[in-house]
């Protein structure tokens, strides 16, 4: 068996690279060789390539979050192909198995991990962005630690559906924060991958009204298909007025942003009604900034962020198998490694959704 593999490798801000010699990763007790099928290319991998501050601080690689070279990628799944000592047991999978792990490696130690809240690790690495402990999917293989948090996926899902797993349960940990209820009149603000992965998981809950707002009317049809009782462009729609109009003038009860657009959250406060929920998803690529005396003296609203997606993953897959959501429309286009970069390409065009490497 060889011990090299391909893979894509990122040694800093637009210097991403095809290597054909990259070592295979070697698994010792509790740990999982996975021969990847599918990595999808986040937002948070187009803006990292491009050199968000967010990922690169002040442009020294020494300090920044993303700890390199490293393999990117952290909407992966694959296939269980070697096993290490004892993981069959801990993980309860055996070789065959369609796994995916959590995108997070939590350490297991620190005060978040052992109070339940691993998502919030306080090592915090996430797949994709820190090198030897937290290589991503855009390779041949990938380990998975006796530490991660593994599930298995029913072996007639789909290749596009198991590669929005991630994703969904991104959307899921979102949904959750927002509380939705039946009298809830609730607008997302995004619908592209992780909204409209929000726009099937929202019309569940079954709230009054719901509202999606993008600028891209191919992707406003998509959220209406799933379940959008009205989508707004705010190119052509006076988004504000119609939120206002349709609330008797008191504005929304839940806004989720999900644009990573500055203009989505001024719009949001100013859409949201007194004692309204927020709930903040997106990564930004620059700072965002506001009056921040309409969050506290003038509305007293409910603020809250989401990351990753943490307890969703089986309820995502459960959700797939069912039914009930699906990747058609979201999965737009699929490459190969070795067409990485029309993939990363692709992936930043208004044409594409979300955009596959298939190892």
């Amino acid at each position: 068996m060889s011990e090299k593999m391909k893979g894509v490798v990122c040694y800093g801000p637009s210097d991403y690279r095809l290597e054909n010699n990259i070592p295979k990763p070697k698994i010792g007790p509790g740990e999982v060789l996975v021969k990847v099928k599918s990595c999808g290319i986040c937002a948070g991998d187009i803006k990292a390539c491009a050199g968000a501050p967010m990922f690169w601080g002040n442009g020294n690689l020494e300090d920044s979050w993303v700890k390199t070279p490293v393999v990117p990628g952290h909407e992966y799944w694959g296939i269980v192909e070697a096993l290490g000592e004892g993981a069959a047991e801990l993980h309860n999978i055996e070789i065959g198995d369609h796994v995916i792990s959590e995108q997070i490696v939590p350490c297991r130690k620190c005060r978040f991990c052992r109070s339940g809240k691993y998502w919030m690790c306080e090592t915090h690495n996430i797949r994709g962005f820190q090198k030897d402990v937290a290589d991503g999917g855009m390779a041949e293989y990938m380990k998975f630690y006796a530490h991660d948090y593994v599930h298995k996926i029913p072996k007639t899902m789909s290749l596009e559906d198991a590669a929005l797993l991630e994703p969904m349960a991104c959307a899921i940990h979102v949904v959750r924060r927002a509380k939705i209820d039946w009298a809830d009149i609730v607008v997302l603000a995004g619908a592209g991958p992780l909204g409209l992965c929000m726009a099937q998981l929202i019309p569940l809950l079954t709230p009054k009204k719901f509202i999606v707002i993008d600028m891209d009317n191919e992707r406003l049809k998509l959220a209406k298909q799933f379940g959008a009782d009205l989508t707004l462009n705010p190119t052509t729609d006076n988004v504000q007025k119609i939120v206002k109009d349709l609330t008797g003038g008191y504005g929304c009860d839940v806004y989720i942003e999900a644009t990573g657009n500055p203009k989505a959250v001024t719009q949001g406060l100013e859409m949201i009604r007194k004692l309204g929920r927020f709930v903040e998803f997106s990564v930004f690529s620059h700072e965002t900034t506001t009056d921040w005396s309409v969050i506290g003296d003038r509305k007293e609203l409910d603020i809250m962020g989401a990351h990753l997606g943490p307890y969703a993953y089986d309820v995502a897959i459960d959700l797939f198998d069912r039914g009930l959501v699906t990747s058609k429309g979201i999965v737009t286009h699929q490459y190969s490694l070795d067409d990485y970069k029309e993939a990363f390409k692709m992936a930043e065009k208004l044409e594409s959704i979300k955009v596959l490497l298939n190892p």
